[in-house]
């Protein structure tokens, strides 16, 4: 089969690889038709952030139809259209136990490979993953649609974890792909004022399209403007979708004392925190990793047109042309937010 592979650090090569084979009763093995590009590929293809040692195949937002299965595989069959959770979890450990498969301390992520482990993704015409992680794709949903069911799930968790009130204000810092997923998303739930911040005019714009009611740019007192729009308090919610010290920062300036921030960019593998800040306005840090479960949610979303993905595609194209768009992505084109591979 073809794949795209990282073979060295920001380089790509368009070669050919055996096909995956089920070796587990319970595996499927997918014929994929379409792969996004996650930002964590792109930064993680010049060695940074130690998750995508070379030779690896990227990927993990994809859909695709199954071409086999298991001798064990109950609930799906071949020709049916998939796509599939990021985490592939044990099902047996405490937290696997618990729901919180994205806690599992056996967890891999597909299109991952780092010291512990290497899981090859979904840059090819093939991949095998076990049965517990597909979910199958509404007939509304197309397979490049499809593709961006992992960040709207994403999205979906950190939603979930926010404890947010009908009426709550919020704040988005970072107006990329999962911010504007996000956005939409607390379009639904609240009719308070949602507040969006980010360093780029282009996609603030976006996210006024979206549905933010307040856009600004990330200079100036950024808590000062906030609390203009807040009755003087702040927001009562606060998303960090970033995750670098400076955006962590303008979060929680932006936040009203008592409120909740949700960490949901992770960036940085350590920053300052303004602890002070924290502790003397009682401010809530929740973090969020990946997907528990929301997978159902977020397709049927997609399926009843209640969030709009085509304005966050910036581009398909087919995978052999992959190598091109990730150095695009990794220069920072102006313009380019999401770009979806054709397999």
């Amino acid at each position: 089969m073809k794949a795209l592979m990282l073979d060295g650090i920001k380089h790509f090569s368009y070669v050919d690889v055996p096909v995956p084979v089920i070796s587990a009763p319970d595996q499927v093995l997918i014929q994929l038709k379409a792969a996004a590009i996650c930002g964590s590929d792109v930064h993680g293809m010049d060695g940074s952030t130690g998750r995508r040692i070379p030779p690896i195949i990227m990927g993990h937002e994809a859909a695709g139809v199954i071409a086999a299965v298991g001798s064990a595989v109950k609930d799906c069959v071949t020709g049916d259209r998939v796509t599939f959770d990021s985490t592939i979890s044990c099902g047996r450990c405490f937290y696997c136990q618990r729901g919180e498969v994205n806690l599992c301390d056996n967890r891999r992520v597909v299109g991952v490979s780092c010291q512990e482990y290497k899981q090859d993704g979904a840059f090819a015409e093939y991949i095998v993953v076990p049965e517990r992680v597909l979910y199958k794709l509404p007939e509304q949903v197309d397979f490049i649609h499809g593709a961006l069911a992992e960040p709207v799930a994403v999205a979906a968790h950190a939603l979930s974890l926010a404890q947010l009130s009908p009426g709550d204000s919020v704040l988005i810092v970072g107006t990329g792909l999962i911010g504007l997923i996000l956005l939409q998303l607390l379009r639904l739930h609240t009719s308070g004022t949602i507040i969006a911040v980010d360093i780029d005019e282009k996609r603030l714009e976006l996210a006024k399209g979206l549905g933010a009611d307040r856009v600004l740019l990330s200079s100036g007192n950024i808590g000062e403007q906030i609390r203009g729009f807040t009755r003087g308090r702040g927001a009562d919610k606060a998303f960090e979708v970033v995750g670098t010290e400076k955006t962590v920062g303008t979060a929680i300036e932006g936040l009203r004392k008592g409120g909740r921030l949700t960490l949901v960019g992770n960036v940085s593998p350590f920053i300052n925190l303004p602890l002070q800040a924290v502790v003397t306005r009682q401010l809530d840090l929740q973090g969020s990793c990946a997907i528990a479960g929301e997978y159902p949610f977020a397709l049927q979303l997609m399926a009843d047109k209640k969030i709009d993905l085509s304005p966050i595609i910036s581009a398909v194209a087919p995978l052999k042309e992959g190598a091109a768009w990730f150095e695009r992505l990794y220069n920072r084109e102006p313009g380019l937010l999401k770009v979806v591979l054709e397999i």
